[in-house]
């Protein structure tokens, strides 16, 4: 099979052949039809993690080079294991990549993606980059029948965490509140778009770029800010009022502090991004606001079944795609570091 595969840390990715792996037990094999390219990509072709203040979370152990990346993956299965039962070779699926050991107490409540030895497609283990990829069970192919190819394995990752998200964040949405959906990348699209379909919030949004806030109008935002203007708060509080819930797709210290400027008493922050910093708030605001800080990472395969199910009604409208061969990997991942895609971008071997 042919890979766009990680040969050294922080270079470009580079074509490597390898024979096609034999399923045992009850790994498929799946054919990749397409693959979406994600920031966390970026992280991983780097090797770390930006902690602030020039300290880096090294995250190159445990991981054989080369490496084929891509979690977004969907496909149709070509062979499988004794053991996976019978699988209809015609069928499409979306892949849930967050596979986790099936043993500990985290995967026995469904929270696969939290656990601590995970197999992670793309992550851990090699993903979707590729002509085809080994998913360790049956269980993880999502059928993806009636939904726009191009975005169904974006869907488990993108769309899934911004669906996990949106879900964290209703508990702290009153009727009509309102939520402020910072960062307008593929994944801060998805979370506009669900947050529409979930909710009866007035979605807002900000970005740093002024074609992705027209965007996020098209969508139905219902004002678009720059987090980067000197007196972008007073305009929020001014135009919107103070929000109920901000979740930030960027998670960065700029990203972050915008967000919880803008969240009125009894509100909560949602951080999803990981694009790195540190962050810091005298701590008497938190109980005097009543300030909720809160993480949220990916989803788990109930709420990918539950997104798709979504999806699949028509209540979230597919975000902007584009596609590209695989062979153009790294200019897909050029562009997203430079900050240059709208929506997703998707390889297609």
């Amino acid at each position: 099979m042919i890979r766009q595969s990680l040969i050294a840390y922080g270079a470009a990715l580079a074509e490597t052949k390898a024979a096609l792996p034999e399923p045992k037990g009850s790994e498929v094999l799946l054919k990749v039809s397409s693959c979406g390219v994600c920031h966390s990509d970026l992280h991983l072709q780097d090797g770390h993690f930006d902690l602030g203040d020039g300290k880096r979370l090294d995250i190159t152990s445990g991981r054989q080079l080369p490496f084929t990346l891509g979690h977004e993956i969907a496909g149709h299965v070509e062979k499988a294991g004794p053991d996976a039962g019978p699988l209809d070779p015609g069928s499409f699926y979306a892949v849930y990549p967050w596979c986790g050991c099936g043993q500990c107490e985290k995967c026995r409540k469904g929270q696969e993606q939290l656990c601590d030895t995970p197999r992670h497609l793309g992550i851990t283990v090699d993903g979707g980059f590729a002509s085809h990829v080994l998913v360790p069970h049956p269980r993880y192919l999502i059928d993806a029948h009636g939904i726009d190819r191009r975005l169904a394995g974006s869907y488990m990752c993108s769309g899934l965490t911004a669906y996990s998200a949106i879900r964290k964040a209703e508990r702290f949405l009153p009727a009509n509140g309102s939520v402020m959906i910072v960062g307008l990348g593929g994944l801060g699209m998805m979370g506009l778009e669900i947050a529409r379909a979930l909710t009866s919030a007035r979605p807002y949004a900000a970005d740093v770029v002024a074609g992705k806030r027209e965007t996020a109008l098209a969508l139905g935002a219902v004002a678009a800010f720059d987090p980067t203007a000197p007196d972008a708060r007073k305009l929020v509080l001014k135009q919107a009022g103070a929000m109920d819930v901000a979740i930030d797709f960027v998670g960065s210290e700029a990203s972050l502090t915008f967000a919880q400027s803008v969240v009125g008493k009894g509100g909560a922050v949602i951080i999803v991004g990981l694009m790195g910093g540190r962050f810091s708030l005298p701590v008497p605001m938190f109980p005097l606001r009543e300030l909720t800080l809160a993480g949220s990472y990916v989803g788990s395969l109930d709420e990918a079944r539950a997104l798709m199910a979504l999806v699949r009604e028509g209540r979230v409208r597919p975000i902007p795609v584009s596609e590209r061969p695989l062979s153009e990997a790294n200019a897909a991942l050029g562009d997203l570091r430079a900050g240059g895609v709208t929506g997703r971008v998707i390889l297609k071997p």
